[in-house]
């Protein structure tokens, strides 16, 4: 199962994406987890201390496998080996940082861009794996159409205005790509007033609330690994998995 985790800067979904690793590794899922955030996260949140080169900054060998020659280059590039190559291995579950290409007129058109597009469209699964890709704040990745292949996107959504004015977006977007499992998480949810408010503004598709928890602050202020992290938002988490498969019920 490929699943992309969305939302406004700031909402959690950094935080969501690395305790559902945790929550599918305990399940004994093989975990592949892509930080895919210009300014990478996810791999602090899953204890890694030591600095990582995002993929997208390894331009010799983008470039290599975009057979780059001049203003050509191919649109099938080879990626199969990458995340085995270029990931670090934390016990069952794999990370890879991904980053983004910054670079002046760069888009969905050019060749680096297109090597780590098809990385995320052709990641082949075996049984019991499953891919968490923590995609960029915002909505401007789905321009690129880089997730597109998703099994299920999952917003993460908190319960004021603006994180809500995304949200209405992003599932717009996912709706034109046919992504037809979009999901949404209130997180830093403080009340039934808080449940209320995101539940009148997009019914059902509020799958799961996680409440705000001060052990998960101090967690991540202290700069441990979620891994270890058990407190009540965890809990929460694990109930969101089980829904992602039931509604997901095709992919085992």
């Amino acid at each position: 199962m490929k699943l992309a985790v969305c939302g406004k800067g700031g909402v959690g979904k950094s935080t969501v994406s690395a305790l559902l690793c945790k929550a599918f590794l305990e399940d004994g899922a093989k975990v592949l987890a892509i930080d895919a955030d210009p300014s990478p996260h996810l791999f602090r949140l899953l204890g890694v201390k030591e600095e990582v080169t995002p993929i997208a900054e390894m331009s010799d060998l983008l470039a290599e496998r975009a057979q780059k020659e001049g203003p050509f280059y191919t649109l099938n590039p080879y990626v199969e080996d990458i995340p085995e190559k270029f990931s670090i291995d934390i016990g069952n579950l794999k990370l890879m940082v991904l980053g983004e290409i910054k670079k002046a007129g760069g888009g969905c058109a050019c060749p680096e861009q297109t090597v780590l597009r098809r990385l995320l469209f052709h990641l082949l699964l075996g049984p019991n794996e499953v891919v968490i890709i923590d995609t960029e704040a915002g909505i401007e990745h789905f321009g690129r159409a880089s997730i597109a292949s998703v099994d299920v996107l999952l917003v993460v959504t908190q319960p004021y205005k603006g994180s809500i004015e995304t949200t209405k977006k992003i599932l717009e977007f996912a709706k034109e790509l046919k992504i037809s499992r979009s999901l949404i998480v209130g997180n830093c949810i403080e009340g039934e007033t808080d449940k209320k408010y995101l539940l009148d503004e997009f019914g059902e598709k509020v799958v799961e609330f996680l409440p705000s928890d001060p052990k998960l602050r101090s967690f991540e202020r202290q700069e441990k690994s979620l891994l270890e992290y058990d407190g009540e938002v965890y809990w929460g988490i694990i109930s969101l998995k089980k829904k992602i498969l039931g509604i997901n019920s095709s992919i085992k």
